[in-house]
């Protein structure tokens, strides 16, 4: 089955850009194109894509709207937002209105692709001839999509650690390419020492790695990136 894609960017040049790595990607095709709240959403009436790759920023109405609007009037299709926001408070609406994934710009093609495919995988196994009845897996495998932290942190975290927090720090860390502790902190509510304590636990753990960010003088940043 081929997925069905409708891209909603103002802007032009970066809409065509997604629209080539929707076409680059196997299985996936471009349904249509919106540069516009309004015009996205007489598209998905009008076309009734699969997925909807959404724009936070846009010219009238804000991406954030135009997925309530989507939920309000009983749509059901899959929607990733692709934007340049890094709000916690976009990235929290985002998640509660529906979004099943959220990516922030700039970012490879392979970024798009892997969370396009999550997507799909989530479709297929909440469609098809036994759809009534959506095993244990297909239910995580779809809840795993829509929300970024839905697994619990292990159980043995350093002293001083909370699980409950460790949710949130993950959920920040998922919600974007990769985050530094400052980042993390301002998204969670913590400071930016506790929060370093959370993603090296996520390190040692395997459900993070790091890299060293060299700017122009300094020591280096270290950004993180949830496995």
């Amino acid at each position: 089955m081929t997925v069905r894609v409708l891209v909603v960017d103002d802007d032009f040049m970066v809409a065509r850009i997604h629209g080539r790595f929707v076409e680059q990607t196997a299985g996936f095709e471009v349904a249509g194109t919106a540069h516009t709240g309004s015009e996205a959403l007489s598209l998905v009436d009008e076309l009734a894509p699969d997925v909807v790759l959404l724009d936070v920023h846009l010219p009238d109405l804000g991406g954030l709207e135009v997925l309530d609007r989507l939920r309000g009037a009983g749509h059901q299709v899959a929607v990733v937002m692709v934007t340049a926001e890094r709000g916690s408070g976009a990235v929290r609406a985002a998640l509660h209105g529906g979004a099943m994934q959220y990516l922030v710009k700039p970012f490879e093609y392979a970024d798009l692709a892997d969370r396009l495919r999550q997507v799909a995988e989530v479709l297929a196994g909440l469609s098809g001839p036994e759809a009534g009845e959506a095993d244990q897996a297909a239910i995580d495998a779809a809840f795993g999509a829509a929300r970024p932290a839905v697994r619990p942190v292990a159980a043995a975290l350093p002293k001083g650690l909370s699980p409950e927090t460790a949710d949130l720090v993950l959920a920040a860390a998922r919600a974007v390419p990769e985050i530094s502790a400052s980042e993390a902190g301002e998204a969670v509510g913590l400071s930016r020492v506790t929060a370093r304590r959370y993603l090296e636990h996520f390190c040692e753990t395997g459900r993070a790695e790091v890299r060293l960010r060299y700017g122009a003088a300094g020591r280096p940043e270290r950004r993180y990136r949830a496995r």
